[in-house]
This record gives structure tokens, sequence and C-alpha cells, in this order.
């Protein structure tokens, strides 16, 4: 996993410096832990732990997760490229 979403943010990175000029903007979003069956399937104590390291102290959503790639592709973000942005709650702060 580490990896390949470090691959990923390489790429957004480079790519994204690669095509600025001709106005194409290159992202990638990082969601973080996500209101899923897979997270709803996690132990209380495991669903514990998560929540203790996320400093908005709740999963996020598969809608702003959405809403985040929405205005990614706005003319809104024209201006943001080569940037990995995170939809986790402040969990990449802590």
């Amino acid at each position: 996993y580490a990896a390949a979403k470090a691959g990923v943010v390489g790429m957004s990175k480079s790519l994204g410096l690669e095509i600025a000029a001709r106005g194409v903007p290159v992202n990638c979003v990082a969601p973080g832990f996500v209101d899923t069956a897979m997270t709803r399937a996690l132990n209380e104590q495991q669903r514990a732990r998560i929540l203790s390291a996320i400093p908005a102290a709740r999963l996020g959503s598969g809608d702003e997760v959405a809403a985040c790639v929405a205005f990614l592709g706005s003319d809104q973000a024209a201006y943001i490229t080569g940037q990995p942005i995170h939809v986790n709650g402040g969990m990449a702060m802590v």
C-alpha cells in the first residue's frame, strides 16, 4: 500500500509539473478511513483505535471524498496541480 501510494503521489507531482503549462491540472486524492462495509466490519476495539487517531473523531463519507474529486475537476481548482489532497479528518496531521 505505501509503495503504491507513493507512486501515485510521485506520478501526480511529475505529471502536474510536466503539463501545467497546458492548463491541465493533475492531482490525487488520498482518502482516510471512510464509512464502508469494510470499516463497519471492524470490531469496537479496532474502530476505537482508528477514531482516536482522527482529530475529527469520525469516519469520512464516500460523499465527502466524491465532493473533493468533483471540486478538483472543476474550474475553481484550475490553479491546484501536483498535489495529494488528503480527505481524512486531519489524520495525516497527527
